[in-house]
């Protein structure tokens, strides 16, 4: 497992499913990489992005970190808040500053 996750490990992710085991199972689609604007700060490990989830339950899980599954990363602790609803279940931001 990678020590400093980035935006580049999730872009080529799009449209994987990440399982949240602990929760069910729950199976949470990635749906968007963004990059967001920073300052340029000194000792910066990462340039701050964010990455947009789906997930198709009318069941609206609370903002918390998920440990999250998938083959790529393994096991990786996401906080997810969920930021919207559509007709087909709830979207959850993760920020990574």
């Amino acid at each position: 497992m990678m020590n400093v996750l980035t935006l580049e490990h999730f872009a080529a992710r799009i449209n994987e499913t990440f399982i949240a085991a602990s929760d069910g199972n729950a199976a949470f689609v990635l749906k968007e990489v963004q990059p967001l604007p920073s300052a340029t700060l000194e000792g910066l490990m990462r340039k701050p992005f964010s990455l947009l989830f789906h997930h198709s339950s009318p069941i609206l899980f609370n903002q918390k970190i998920f440990q999250m599954q998938h083959e790529a990363f393994g096991e990786v602790g996401i906080f997810l808040v969920p930021v919207a609803r559509d007709s087909h279940g709830f979207l959850y931001q993760a920020v990574f500053n």
